[in-house]
């Protein structure tokens, strides 16, 4: 079958099963119990259509509102046509809602050009002989796919959205209409916005819910399949899952030891409620004589620890719940015909996947706290052996008189609160290791590391609050984000890899060593190629260095949802890693929409997981030799990073720039989201500064604006720049046969077709913005025009229709939103009645909901 007729049928699939049924559901939106329902329900088609021809003629967004008022409802005040956008929206929202259910519902049905790259594609492999078999099951023992699931602040469905989304995929499924209907009224009357900003532990609670209503699911269903299929039943588990709320305290001045402590004891008591609802289906089948005694140990200790959530003399109970299971199973084996043995054996696997920790609990600081720490020690004479000058000494030197000795300090409570909260907590790590097992907390992650002293003087920490050398069972991360940090990265390690005391510590942690790599910030530090190329580079020089001093590697790569932060087709880029980029190892962060979207069902977590799982193997045993960059094309791909680098870091330095997106966008209000406990930015009380502005802030404000200028700006002006010396033709082909070029062009066409500059072309006439707006659209509209003749397509995601489909319906649905959002910015500009400005904020931070949630990897 052709690949063309393939996309016909998916297409046709898409419109039966998706956009067909979201049209006879949206009549539905007509009973929701809303004031002036039925009104709105009447009005908002014909505002929609207002909208998109009002953006067709590039009208402003003021004239597009004010005509649709002065057409339609002419009779009433300014006041009121707030009130009724305000309804506008909330109609919206749930018709997003809704696309979002459906289009979820309809997974299984409407196929995935990408099927080959799930399980069902491995075990096609594995069938065509008994070697293949073998080799797929040697790998899977030394493989490892880690999903992280971070509080980063781009999730806007509150728990209580989400437990009806779930419900409503299942009902749309079977097209139950009645419990449909009655899920809209439900849904109408459910809030889509928390009113006030949520604690560490509300985040940890809202992504427990994934934990324990998909991946809890997904993950041990994957487990299962492999282990049937292959030889790999006493190998380590393949998936792992990691866990940031709670434990992520960089910029955050929420998050405490209590705070880490609190979702420690979530994590355990959730994991063995799970287990107590796993062991009712277990109780129910097994009723032969010879077992009550164990089912009743059993049962008293899984009930005992999922419903009482701090116990003074909590353990880990993980070895005892497995050598209770397998005494059930003997039993069952040898006295009652092997009965319900694949029941137990299921428990035991989830035991042995999640333990009594359900997922690792990463702490992560700064270096510069991390710093201000240790000299707050040394200042208090506890590190004993350092020179007096250590503090002006260069780096070399502080690696040789670091002294490493081993002490029980408490720390005075007079310390500061980030001195207090950073030595408390390591000591915490030890305890929770105790009671949830080594598992549940044992990375530190240090983010802005600059210089292989930052480890080791956070070892010393370590050393100095209670652990000993020969027992130190944390792993130190280093997390490297900027362009400049990356360039530096190898030399950072190597200088570790070579320290007698550091080398110990690897080798007692089996010489297995992980790096985290930031895309957010490596994107808005240096623009889109840069970050991409800067990270593959590093990438690359780590693991020779790795191998040079035989260390097993695996990187854990910071990825946002949007391209701009490092998402888009995420397991494409894992696929295509060459022989010089280690990759035995997936580690890689997931958060905000991309949880829900991708994430948010079983279905869509098993096909998201083994789409990764496939990658890793796939690239390892059947390596393309086209994913090994030659020397020429990597100085192809330089001479375009430095290209885009050279317009982006141009573009940052106008002095335009912050003020553009302070005016332009909802960039200051996103602080008043109450969606996250984090700041917006770091140095939240100072003057807003590119440097403190969070990427996560940026590039939300950017897809708020429409224009996404993180996931392209400069791609056109390094092609035009290839084209101009005539190395066009190298970049066509590296573009035809390089996995890694070809996927990150992509995403980059992904998110420029998430860009749509009608709705600020008012501003191309504007005195002071004029032509910074006209810079901004000439690099898109070059880099559509270049990256069209590239790929030989006439529209951006012509290969990908229905992905393309998806996207159009999805822009149009909000881009009512989008108008409204600017006609209140622009009206909150041009106002000091401070009544007016607060109904404006509201109008604008409600609308950044529903644009983020219906672009599912914008922010």
């Amino acid at each position: 079958m052709s690949s063309t007729l393939k996309l016909s049928q998916r297409e046709t699939a898409f419109n039966n099963e998706v956009v067909t049924r979201f049209e006879l559901y949206n009549s539905l939106f007509q009973t929701l119990p809303f004031y002036q329902v039925k009104e709105i329900g009447i009005l908002l088609p014909f505002f929609s259509s207002h909208c998109d021809k009002g953006a067709i003629k590039e009208e402003s967004p003021t004239e597009i509102i004010e005509s649709f008022f002065k057409k339609y409802v002419p009779d009433i005040d300014h006041r009121e046509q707030l009130n009724r956008m305000f309804r506008f929206i909330q109609y919206i929202e749930r018709q997003v809602v809704l696309f979002d259910a459906i289009e979820d519902s309809s997974f299984g049905k409407i196929g995935r050009p990408d099927e080959v790259g799930t399980l069902s594609g491995l075990l096609q492999n594995a069938a065509v002989s008994d070697d293949m078999r073998h080799k797929i099951s040697q790998k899977l023992k030394d493989f490892s796919l880690r999903l992280v699931l971070t509080a980063h602040p781009t999730q806007f469905y509150p728990g209580t959205v989400l437990g009806i989304m779930n419900d409503l995929i299942e009902a749309l499924k079977t097209n139950d209409i009645n419990t449909i209907d009655v899920l809209l009224q439900q849904l109408g009357k459910t809030p889509f916005f928390n009113k006030k900003a949520p604690t560490p532990v509300d985040e940890a609670v809202s992504l427990v819910w994934f934990l324990e209503n998909t991946f809890y699911h997904a993950a041990s269903a994957i487990q299962t399949k492999l282990e049937e299929e292959f030889d790999i039943i006493d190998a380590n588990p393949v998936l792992e899952l990691g866990f940031w709320p709670g434990g992520d305290r960089d910029g955050n001045p929420n998050v405490n030891t209590k705070t880490t402590y609190d979702v420690a004891c979530l994590l355990r008591q959730i994991i063995f409620r799970c287990y107590y609802r796993d062991f009712r289906v277990l109780k129910r089948r097994i009723t032969f004589r010879g077992i009550e005694t164990t089912m009743a140990t059993l049962e008293g200790l899984l009930y005992e620890n999922a419903f009482n959530k701090h116990q003074h003399n909590a353990k880990d109970l993980q070895g005892e719940l497995l050598t209770l299971l397998t005494g059930i199973r003997e039993t069952l084996i040898s006295n009652h015909d092997s009965l319900f043995v694949d029941i137990v054996d299921d428990f035991t696997r989830k035991v042995r996947l999640f333990g009594c920790f359900f997922a690792t609990l990463d702490i992560r600081q700064d270096s510069r706290v991390l710093r201000s720490v240790f000299n707050y020690c040394v200042d208090k004479g506890i590190a004993t052996g350092l020179p007096a000058n250590y503090a002006e000494l260069d780096e070399a030197e502080k690696l040789g008189a670091i002294t490493f000795n081993e002490l029980n300090f408490l720390c005075p409570e007079d310390a500061d609160d980030l001195t207090r909260d950073t030595l408390n907590t390591i000591m915490l790590m030890k305890h929770i290791q105790h009671t949830n097992g080594e598992k549940g907390c044992q990375r530190f992650i240090i983010s802005n590391c600059q210089q292989a002293s930052d480890i080791l003087q956070l070892i010393d920490l370590f050393l100095w609050s209670g652990w000993q050398a020969d027992s130190l069972t944390v792993d130190f991360m280093p997390l490297f984000e900027t362009v400049n940090d990356l360039k530096v990265a190898a030399e950072v390690m190597e200088r570790l890899y070579i320290h007698p005391f550091y080398k110990q510590h690897l080798k007692r942690r089996g010489n297995k060593q992980s790096i985290m790599l930031g895309f957010s910030d490596s994107t808005k530090d240096g623009g889109y190629l840069m970050a991409n190329w800067s990270i593959y580079k590093a990438k690359a020089e780590l693991t020779a260095m790795a191998r040079k001093y035989d260390i097993d590697l695996a990187f854990f790569d910071g990825r946002g949802g949007p391209p701009a932060r490092g998402g888009g087709k995420t397991h494409r880029f894992y696929a295509s890693m060459g022989k010089e980029i280690a990759n035995d190892h997936i580690q890689l962060t997931i958060q905000g929409q991309t949880v829900s979207s991708q994430y948010g069902s079983i279905e869509t977590a098993r096909f998201n997981m083994e789409q990764l799982i496939n990658a890793g193997i796939t690239s390892a045993l059947n390596p393309n030799s086209n994913d090994s960059l030659t020397d020429k094309q990597k100085d192809l791909i330089t001479n375009m990073a430095d290209a885009s680098y050279d317009l982006f870091m141009n573009l940052r330095q106008q002095p335009l720039f912050v003020e553009y997106l302070e005016k332009y966008s909802p960039l200051k209000l996103l602080s008043k989201a109450n969606i996250s406990s984090r700041p917006m930015k770091r140095n939240a009380d100072a003057q807003l500064r590119l440097e403190d502005l969070r990427a996560i802030s940026f590039v939300t404000s950017w897809s708020q604006l429409k224009q996404n200028i993180p996931g392209f700006y400069g791609v056109g002006t390094a092609l035009k720049k290839m084209k101009a010396e005539g190395r066009w033709e190298e970049v066509a082909q590296l573009y035809a046969t390089s996995g890694f070029f070809k996927t990150m062009l992509d995403n980059c066409i992904m998110s420029m077709s998430k860009s749509d500059f009608r709705v600020t072309a008012y501003l191309e006439k504007d005195e002071k913005f004029g032509a910074f707006w006209k810079q901004l659209k000439a690099e898109y509209e070059l880099t559509k025009e270049l990256l069209l003749e590239l790929t030989g397509t006439h529209m951006l995601m012509e290969d990908s229709p229905v992905d393309r489909r998806s996207i159009g319906i999805r822009e149009k649905i909000v881009l009512p939103l989008v108008i409204m959002q600017h006609y209140a910015l622009k009206l909150r500009n041009n106002t000091t009645d401070k009544e007016l400005i607060e109904i404006y904020d509201k109008l604008i931070i409600r609308t950044v909901y529903g644009i983020v949630n219906a672009g599912r990897n914008l922010a």
